[in-house]
């Protein structure tokens, strides 16, 4: 029965994935203006992805040997619905749909100037993510700018885009991809620890881009690189990791301050099918807070894993929960320094709170405590 329903799942997957009408390289075309009353984000990119060939500001699905940085200005329309991407069709409509005003590639002397850049007068403030699996250059980039504007955090959004071949068929080539580019990830934390920034560095990696976020930690702890480890506040979000490997690489990385955060949810039918595709391995995306050997296994490892299962998505897959938070942001921020919230440092396994109070727990996102210390 098992086997059976995850065959129908798979087979589920494959056939959304060749129906959908999925953003393609045009959308990142700079043919349009902001509309009166949209926002405007500016989205930096690191990327691993080789140059389209003619189109040097934008990538494909191929592995460059060196990595290339750029700069992406998206109009967000007036009406913009947070949690969502307005897609724009043949005709942008910057009063309607997401649009790019503006695209630059950039040199990596450049890239380091620009975003190390104060503004207001103070060091700025950056945050890196990590795109996962099944997901095209283009969808990437507009995910950043989502996230970011749904924030409304004066700081600096940087893509890492890997070479995703942006297919569900494509998975062995992304666990591939992601392998691929190790070293390149570890290389842009080294290069913006040492910039004159403020603040942690928030790295959030998503689903594959969660393995890759958390060996690229493993690999600055393996190699010394302490002084990087301690700049980041590192966000899993519903991470395609298998469970013991994830176990192995926190035992290499240890303890973070702030801790390493875990979003998970039980029922995210993506991290099923990676399951399935891995022989039933436990994805570490779908643990149980309610399970006691979690709580215990959280508060040993001294981290946060949190249940995002209470927040509504469009997503079908109930794999993207985590791009909801994004609006949620100046809340919990305003919650984390009025002190309703404990502090970001509390450790366990907690269920979130989607009204975005403290019901039964002093932790800012949580709604009810399963384990914590």
């Amino acid at each position: 029965m098992k086997l059976c329903s995850s065959l129908v799942l798979f087979a589920l997957l494959t056939l959304l994935a060749a129906c959908a009408d999925r953003p393609g390289p045009d959308a990142l075309r700079a043919t349009a203006v902001s509309a009166p009353g949209a926002r405007t984000v500016t989205v930096y990119v690191a990327t691993t992805r080789q140059r389209a060939e003619g189109q040097d500001d934008l990538f494909t699905a191929s592995r460059a040997d060196q990595v290339s940085y750029a700069r992406f200005t998206i109009s967000v329309p007036p009406g913009h619905k947070a949690g969502e991407i307005e897609w724009p069709g043949r005709t942008p409509d910057p009063g309607k749909d997401f649009v790019t005003v503006e695209r630059r590639l950039l040199d990596r002397a450049a890239f380091e100037q620009e975003v190390s850049r104060r503004r207001g007068g103070r060091p700025p403030s950056v945050g890196v993510f990590v795109h996962g699996y099944n997901t095209n250059f283009t969808e990437a980039v507009f995910r950043m700018a989502q996230m970011s504007a749904d924030a409304g955090v004066d700081g600096v959004p940087i893509l890492f885009a890997w070479p995703s071949e942006g297919s569900v068929t494509g998975y062995v080539a992304d666990k591939d991809a992601v392998t691929y580019s190790r070293d390149q990830l570890t290389e842009l934390l080294t290069m913006l620890a040492r910039r004159r920034t403020t603040g942690p560095i928030t790295l959030v990696g998503h689903s594959m881009g969660g393995w890759l976020t958390a060996e690229t930690v493993r690999q600055l702890r393996l190699t010394g690189q302490d002084a990087v480890v301690r700049r980041l506040h590192v966000i899993l979000a519903a991470p395609d990791i298998d469970v013991d490997v994830f176990r192995s690489q926190l035992a290499v990385i240890g303890p973070l301050d702030p801790p390493m955060v875990i979003l998970v949810s039980p029922d995210d039918s993506a991290l099923g099918l990676s399951e399935f595709l891995s022989a039933d391995r436990r994805r570490t995306g779908r643990l149980d807070v309610n399970d006691p050997a979690i709580q215990e296994a959280t508060r040993a490892a001294g981290i946060q894993v949190v249940d995002i299962s209470g927040l509504e998505t469009s997503d079908s897959f109930r794999h993207n929960r985590f791009v909801a938070l994004a609006a949620r942001y100046p809340q919990f921020a305003t919650m984390e320094q009025s002190g309703a919230g404990a502090s970001l440092r509390q450790t366990g396994a907690f269920v979130l709170n989607t009204v975005g109070t403290a019901v039964s727990s002093p932790f800012v996102l949580a709604g009810k405590v399963i384990g914590s210390e």
